[in-house]
């Protein structure tokens, strides 16, 4: 599979929307199965009941005597007059005149009925089930038999209009269906997103991993060829090596601390970092770190304010650490010592040099690259930033009326 790993943690989105959307969609195809099959065998079974209950009355009301069938109770019940229509058959032994109900809800072919008539009475029991009218609806039949002193006589053939259950039926099918699909493709978006939610903090840390291991290329390579030039020239000038080897020792020293930033960003990015806050004096952590800051003939003042906050003091101090060391490096004009000036007030580090000050696009980008007007990728700054989210505050940068960029870190201060 082609592509960064991000990118194949983007395909398994879609791989993952489509896992929800067909087990989903399965689950619901079962659902709509029952919920249509239950539809309809209720229906079939209400049918059922009344014809049932038509066939029982009117098997009553025949009277037998020997293979003589008496019909004449059958006329007098009410059940006579009424819906669903009934008919009482010869089939098996019996012989005799068939009776139909005086009124006629459905118009059913004599020969159909007769041969359901015949069937019950051979088998011996109720049958029942669909059958055609003559103006070709769809009808429920039920046929119960009778008997005589020795055989069964014939059978009562109650017919039911089956259109009205079925026109429901369909409908209902209809809007299952019809919901089911709906439901579905609301269920296809919601597994598309969450799918995406669940997998962000993977992608995110890949992307963060891949623009890490980017920075530390770039940012390494620079010492890495002079500190390779000076080897070389170490051994090409023997005599020159008393001079060459601090140079050595401070590109390595210099690598060494790119490396141990670059590994504080990544435990805070994947947030195994440990914080151990506790209460700090910020003026006192500032002080601190302003005085054990090399500035090589550079200009630092500090303005502090008495202030307490509650933060993780080796990760502020290596925040506070990153800024200065940044204000001391890019701002300063060419040829000329740096000017910082270092405010502590209300949380507040402010952190103001008279460089060349910052760009637009890396003001309003908040660091997202954590680019410097210099070309660096500005770990160090990137480092102060997840330091700050860490401990509920922001980092700011703008550029001073007159000159040079202004770097704010705001910090919660202890009431």
């Amino acid at each position: 599979m082609k592509g960064s790993s991000a990118d194949r943690l983007r395909r398994l989105r879609w791989v993952l929307t489509l896992m929800f959307t067909v087990m989903n969609a399965i689950g619901l195809v079962v659902f709509a199965w029952l919920v249509i099959k239950a539809d309809r065998d209720s229906g079939e079974k209400q049918m059922d009941l009344e014809l049932s209950r038509v066939t029982s009355t009117v098997s009553r009301l025949v009277g037998a005597d020997g293979q003589a069938v008496v019909t004449a109770l059958v006329g007098q019940d009410e059940i006579y007059q009424q819906c669903p229509q009934f008919a009482v058959l010869p089939g098996g032994a019996g012989d005799f005149d068939p009776l139909y109900s005086a009124r006629e809800c459905v118009r059913m072919d004599p020969a159909v009925l007769g041969g359901l008539a015949q069937d019950a009475a051979r088998a011996g029991r109720e049958l029942y089930g669909y059958k055609r009218a003559e103006d070709g609806r769809m009808v429920r039949v039920r046929a119960q038999p009778f008997r005589g002193q020795s055989a069964y006589l014939g059978a009562v053939v109650a017919v039911s209009d089956a259109e009205p259950m079925l026109a429901e039926h369909d409908n209902l099918v209809l809007w299952v269906v019809l919901g089911a699909t709906v439901l579905t493709g609301s269920l296809a978006l919601a597994g598309h997103l969450l799918s995406a939610r669940a997998i962000r903090p993977a992608v995110a840390a890949l992307e963060q991993q891949e623009v890490l291991l980017a920075e530390t290329a770039h940012d390494l390579r620079t010492p890495v060829a002079a500190l390779r030039a000076l080897a070389e020239t170490a051994l090409r000038n023997p005599t020159q090596r008393g001079d060459l080897l601090p140079r050595t020792v401070r590109l390595a020293s210099r690598m060494g601390s790119i490396i141990d930033g670059l590994l504080v960003r990544a435990r805070l990015a994947a947030g195994v970092e440990r914080l151990a806050v506790q209460p700090v004096w910020l003026d006192q952590l500032v002080s601190g770190v302003v005085e054990e800051t090399p500035t090589d003939g550079s200009n630092v003042t500090l303005t502090a304010a008495p202030c307490k906050v509650m933060v993780d003091p080796t990760l502020l101090q290596r925040a506070i650490g990153n800024l200065l060391d940044n204000a001391l490096r890019y701002g300063r004009q060419p040829n000329e010592p740096a000017i910082v000036h270092i405010t502590v007030a209300n949380g507040r580090v402010t952190v103001a040099d008279h460089g060349p000050g910052v760009d637009g696009d890396f003001a309003d980008d908040a660091f997202d690259r954590f680019r410097t007007g210099s070309g660096s990728s500005g770990l160090g700054l990137s480092i102060v930033r997840w330091v700050a989210w860490a401990h509920g505050g922001t980092l700011s940068v703008y550029n001073a009326e007159d000159a040079g960029a202004i770097f704010e870190l705001a910090l919660p201060p202890v009431p």
